[in-house]
């Protein structure tokens, strides 16, 4: 290894921003992707300690993943974390369905991940060597309301993580999968609903670098949250349909 080199992706804003702000204060040199070329100048320019290197992408494009890739290995150097940070939210409610809705979040929320975990795994089992962090979130327990593009997309990152992990084990490679529970963003702020142990940016990019720290599979967070919400999905459906229609008001 050739230092400690991360790839963050979705890292224009919310937690993917703050993550690489802090692993930069902890002196990581972070090549930092997302759509929003100004956005990533802005968050490397705040870098304290090691250096943001910004990386403009678009995640639901493959070419550009693997060139992304291929460019900081090539310039930077090797990646040792990779952190697949890049996702959206867009509420789905039957009334007003539209497959289209649906479409984008799988393409971004979970292409984007198959997409970039394409181009930065060959490197890594080359090097028998890394960790692979994905980001879900708690939404992908079980399914809640006005959430079906969404949690479904990161439903399937958590079952992608999982089934990933059986071969990377065996080849040297940490995998992880992030779940986070509401966070302060720019996309949470656009909720309308009161949002249970609502946590600051900053502070959930806290949990997470500390997570990455071990080889735990789960990085949960708040974990009172997730507690909660893995005991609701033990429930059976008829109690946990009722409780969330009683909780929620839907």
């Amino acid at each position: 290894m050739h230092g400690r080199i991360a790839w963050i992706t979705g890292a224009s804003s919310g937690i993917g921003a703050a993550l690489a702000l802090r692993m930069a204060r902890d002196g990581w040199t972070v090549a930092a992707s997302a759509r929003d070329a100004k956005a990533l100048d802005r968050v490397a320019a705040a870098a304290v300690g090691g250096r943001i290197v910004p990386v403009p992408l678009d995640v639901t494009d493959l070419a550009a993943c693997r060139a992304a890739v291929g460019r900081v290995e090539e310039e930077i150097g090797p990646v040792v974390t990779a952190v697949l940070a890049a996702g959206t939210h867009i509420p789905v409610a039957a009334a007003a369905f539209d497959a289209a809705t649906v479409r984008k979040l799988v393409e971004v929320n979970l292409m984007g991940v198959v997409n970039a975990v394409d181009a930065v795994l060959p490197s890594l089992i080359e090097r028998r060597a890394g960790r692979l962090a994905i980001v879900s979130s708690v939404a992908g327990y079980r399914g809640l309301p006005t959430a079906a593009g969404y949690g479904a997309t990161k439903a399937g990152l958590i079952n992608f993580a999982e089934s990933l992990k059986f071969d990377l084990d065996r080849l040297g490679i940490v995998t992880q999968v992030v779940c986070p529970g509401f966070v302060r963003t720019p996309l949470t702020d656009r909720n309308p609903f009161p949002m249970p142990f609502l946590m600051e940016v900053e502070d959930a990019a806290e949990r997470l670098y500390r997570g990455l720290q071990g080889n735990a599979f789960e990085i949960a967070f708040p974990w009172r949250f997730a507690l909660i919400l893995k005991l609701l999905g033990l429930l059976p459906d008829a109690l946990y349909f009722a409780l969330m229609h009683r909780a929620t008001g839907k």
